[in-house]
């Protein structure tokens, strides 16, 4: 059992020096990155589709990754938007690794790029255990997927500097309760924003957007209890338990836009 723990600190512990140093690379390029993490089928792809529009309107160079088991999908459909897009097959891994972004980073991300969105595996536990050097870290859900989501994966909402909900435009169809969400959001995450999304109907377009050009010009983000009660020695997250060990991830050609 020992050498279990041992190894799952060993693992984190490389990941956060690897966070870090990305973190302060991007920092000097003058670029911030936003980690968006969900389940599959929450709707962050579509709402991502309409920021990075959004974004292109108002002539913020942003540039987006994203992340899959297989297909391009999404890095397709996230193109449509005009910013240059890189789809990362993981090849069976569960999450992304800062190590593992920066070797997709190199070469390819454009200079002058503001704000790199990084749309991470589909999955509300593995990916919330990794630091990506993120400036921002966004965790998103559906109004299909129920209101103890938070209750249920309390690291990934714990952790997260900002809560966004998706498909409001269907919230009376499927009987969500907003008023029970926000509580199970603030029992594990005390005084996070929630931000209501739908892409569909435009309904909080552009928050996002807001709220990551704000982190990355200096201003304060949310700092979250459980980052803050169960941090490692000079990093920020806490790092409950995956240990398993995976190949490396492969990217796919890049999508790129002028």
């Amino acid at each position: 059992m020992c050498r279990v723990v041992d190894l799952r600190q060993a693992v984190l512990a490389k990941n956060d020096a690897s966070a870090h140093d990305l973190r302060a690379h991007l920092a000097g390029r003058g670029t911030a990155v936003v980690n968006l993490l969900s389940s599959p089928g929450s709707g962050k792809t579509a709402l991502l589709e309409r920021e990075l529009l959004r974004a292109r309107e108002r002539s913020v160079p942003v540039a987006a990754l994203s992340a899959d088991l297989a297909t391009e999908n999404d890095a397709v459909r996230l193109a449509r938007s005009g910013v240059p897009v890189k789809q990362v097959l993981t090849d069976g891994l569960c999450h992304l690794e800062a190590g593992m972004l920066a070797g997709h980073l190199d070469g390819w991300l454009p200079d002058g790029t503001r704000l790199l969105f990084v749309e991470n595996v589909g999955n509300l536990v593995c990916p919330a255990s990794y630091d990506l050097g993120e400036t921002l870290r966004v965790a998103l859900a559906s109004v299909t997927e129920g209101e103890d989501k938070p209750l249920k994966y309390p690291t990934a909402f714990g952790l997260a500097h900002l809560v966004v909900v998706t498909k409001t435009d269907i919230a009376e169809a499927v009987e969500f309760d907003e008023d029970a969400f926000r509580a199970n959001v603030e029992q594990v995450n005390p005084g996070v924003e929630v931000i209501l999304t739908s892409a569909r109907r435009g309904r909080g377009v552009g928050a996002l957007l807001d709220r990551a050009l704000a982190a990355a010009d200096g201003a304060p983000v949310h700092a979250p209890v459980m980052a803050r009660a169960h941090a490692h020695p000079g990093h920020t997250h806490a790092h409950p338990g995956h240990t398993h060990t995976h190949p490396a991830a492969a990217a796919t050609p890049a999508h790129t836009h002028p």
